[in-house]
């Protein structure tokens, strides 16, 4: 949406749930959103996924989810409505983490010897005639994250007259049986039709990209769940993701998996200064002493290592929280998320 669209279309008050589904928690929240752009969580429950005896992995995730949606529905509903006067949400954004999903990155682009405009249509159209999906797999996310016109990166892109233009997309798919579990429980407690859903890497690569927007080469390492998400940011564009996966965080095999996957990184790119560490708060100073003692100079080539940044809350736009919340970085992404990009939802 442009500028002026923005300007003579102001979004009304909305309210929002959230879930986020990662590989051994879920979690909901009620997020409030009023014109000035302003947010509240209302409610939030994160539970951890406990497999049962004799239980598989997805029926576990299941059985948690449900269970976690019925407490929305009992508990965080009628929070959002002492709040807004109102316990329904417009909409329902779903983001799925590692190991349910699996991403990829891809390249759609275009160039003609003469100037052309660069339409929506022309995207959609091309991103139709690429798509494959693999046997047994559901397409659930085609995130745009980076578009670059005539070589210059550029986030209002369509209706521009161009030679070249290149559209970074990160793609991600969920196994067919996941997502009928996940929308059996889903369809069965909530009505809304605007469920959109995207990759949790995707949603939080965007989310710390909008917090901090002028640091245009770094590695994000997501440690938010056991699943390890790494995305290398070039000149501002997202240009390679690798998932890694699950360990204990900080231990000697978890820190070998890292330090392996910045060096499948620097046989194809320069690697970047400086390094954003995204994990709860029970993990994060352990993330961060594992790398400082992982000497990662060497790999860089330098006495000098590269900077650590652990990523906290108090970085993040301040957002109103209700008595009912407790803090969960996640969370907090995920409503950053919605409030800059959900009108594209």
């Amino acid at each position: 949406m442009g500028f002026f669209a923005r300007l003579f279309n102001k979004p009304e008050a909305e309210s929002i749930l959230l879930l986020d589904i990662g590989a051994g928690s879920v979690a909901g929240a009620y997020a409030h959103f009023t014109p000035d752009a302003q947010a509240t969580i209302a409610y939030a429950r994160r539970l951890s996924i406990e497999p049962k005896e004799h239980e598989d992995d997805v029926s576990a995730m299941t059985r948690t989810l449900k269970e976690l949606c019925d407490t929305l529905v009992r508990d965080g509903a009628p929070a959002l409505a002492r709040l807004t006067g109102s316990g329904r949400a417009e909409a329902l954004l779903v983001s799925i983490s590692a190991p349910w999903q699996s991403t990829m990155l891809r390249y759609e682009k275009f160039e003609d010897k003469k100037p052309f405009t660069f339409t929506r249509r022309m995207l959609d159209a091309a991103i139709r005639k690429a798509a494959v999906t693999p046997k047994g797999k559901l397409l659930v996310d085609e995130s745009i994250v980076g578009t670059t016109l005539n070589g210059y990166e550029t986030h209002e892109p369509f209706g521009k007259q161009v030679m070249r233009a290149q559209v970074i997309m990160l793609v991600s798919f969920i196994d067919e049986a996941v997502a009928r579990a996940i929308a059996g429980v889903l369809r069965s407690l909530f009505h809304t039709e605007r469920i959109p859903t995207i990759a949790g890497s995707s949603l939080r690569y965007q989310a710390v990209r909008s917090v901090f927007p002028h640091e245009r080469n770094a590695f994000l390492l997501d440690a938010s769940g056991p699943e390890i998400a790494i995305s290398l940011i070039r000149k501002g564009l997202l240009v390679a993701v690798k998932e890694l996966p699950d360990g204990e965080a900080g231990s000697p095999e978890w820190i070998g998996e890292v330090v392996n996957a910045f060096g499948e990184f620097a046989t194809r790119y320069p690697l970047p200064r400086i390094i954003f560490i995204l994990a709860d708060d029970d993990h994060l100073e352990p993330v961060q002493r594992a790398l400082e003692g992982a000497d990662l100079g060497k790999m860089w080539l330098t006495d000098d290592p590269p900077k650590l940044v652990p990523i906290r809350m108090k970085q993040l736009p301040p957002m109103k929280q209700g008595a009912e919340v407790e803090p969960d970085i996640v969370m907090q992404l995920m409503t950053l998320y919605w409030k800059e990009h959900g009108h594209d939802e």
